[in-house]
């Protein structure tokens, strides 16, 4: 595919393919490699220094984010998680204390804060976005699930705010078409590799 496409038209290919080479993946292999990806997340200096951090819960096939949530919360971080606001097609910030209590089955199944009892939080206030996605490239660019959910939240984000990606390597391709609207990240780690969009 060139440039010259419609990049719509490859970003759904490109969709296509990498959620079904996501989804072969085999339970045990899904956990063997997000334990590895997400502990080196946790390694990360943006992490460590952070003193308030979005997640997200894990969705399908997804990376396995259950240990990263724990371990913000170990640590006496501030975790805050998406709650979709699908009438208003964007993301409210919540922050949780009890992953157990604090969250309840929203759209497609995912776990989300209760905004009954969960403290409302303004993007302003995080330091670090752990940011989902189906693929991602070594410079930064990332391939969503097409509803813009993410880029547009990000787009509000302060200066500094670390914007890091964990995904399997599989999930990794040499070009993503690039629009106005999309937010770059800044670190992507797979369990074979961690890219720094600076290039450090």
């Amino acid at each position: 595919m060139t440039n010259s496409e419609d990049p719509e038209a490859w970003k759904s290919d490109l969709r296509k393919r990498l959620h079904a080479e996501r989804n072969a993946l085999a339970l045990e292999e899904r956990e063997r490699l997000s334990e590895a990806i997400v502990g080196s997340i946790l390694a990360l200096d943006e992490y460590r220094k952070a003193r308030t951090v979005l997640g997200y819960m894990t969705f399908g096939s997804e990376l396995m984010t259950g240990a990263f949530a724990d371990d913000a919360l170990k640590a006496g971080k501030i975790l805050v998680l998406p709650f979709m606001r699908r009438a208003e097609n964007r993301l409210g910030l919540y922050r949780v204390r009890d992953l157990g209590a604090d969250l309840a089955p929203g759209p497609w199944g995912i776990r989300q804060p209760r905004p009954d009892t969960c403290e409302p939080v303004e993007l302003s206030a995080v330091d670090f976005v752990l940011v989902p996605g189906l693929g991602f490239s070594a410079q930064g660019d990332r391939l969503g699930y097409g509803r813009g959910y993410y880029d547009r939240l990000l787009a509000g984000r302060r200066p500094g705010t670390a914007l890091v990606a964990g995904a399997f390597h599989l999930q990794l391709v040499d070009r993503i078409p690039v629009e106005a609207h999309d937010v770059r990240i800044d670190t992507v780690v797979s369990e074979r590799s961690t890219f720094l969009r600076d290039g450090r």
